[in-house]
């Protein structure tokens, strides 16, 4: 039996860098899950898909904090500090998925330490010098409607 499913190959990262991973479910999920005080109540099964949508947003935000350093100037102090949150988070990811509260909770202190990470780096990052080129051609910039 042949199957219909065709593995995409984008061994440079484009599509990932381009499609940004919605950020407000995630957001809540971990909430929610860092206010576990207790059982919660769910199957391990439950624990452990809810382990696997956390490390796949890790994953992504991991590489989001990666090409966010790479904006960055050489000499950037923060360029190393990537390297060293990158490392940390790759170990803990590489630690085996579990049905517990525990992994669960892990991992979701990990994403919220990317995005923080994450958010840091494109505040530190320099802003373009040439504005953004108008969406079509013959349009007025919106700098230049709100200046009148």
């Amino acid at each position: 039996m042949s199957s219909t499913h065709r593995g995409l190959h984008d061994p440079e990262g484009h599509l990932e860098a381009d499609l940004a991973l919605d950020r407000a479910p995630h957001e809540c999920l971990i909430k929610a899950v860092l206010g576990w005080t207790g059982d919660p109540g769910l199957a391990p099964a439950d624990l452990q898909q809810i382990a696997l949508l956390l490390t796949g947003a890790a994953r992504t935000v991991a590489g989001d904090v990666r090409r966010a350093a790479d904006q960055l100037p050489d000499e950037h102090a923060a360029r190393a500090l990537a390297d060293v949150v990158l490392d940390e988070a790759d170990r803990r990811l590489a630690v085996r998925m579990e049905g517990t509260v525990r992994c669960v909770q892990g991992r979701a202190r990990l994403v919220r330490a990317l995005y923080e990470r994450l958010d840091r780096f494109v505040a530190a990052a320099p802003s373009p010098s040439v504005p953004p080129e108008p969406l079509h051609p013959g349009a007025t910039p919106i700098t230049t409607c709100l200046a009148t």
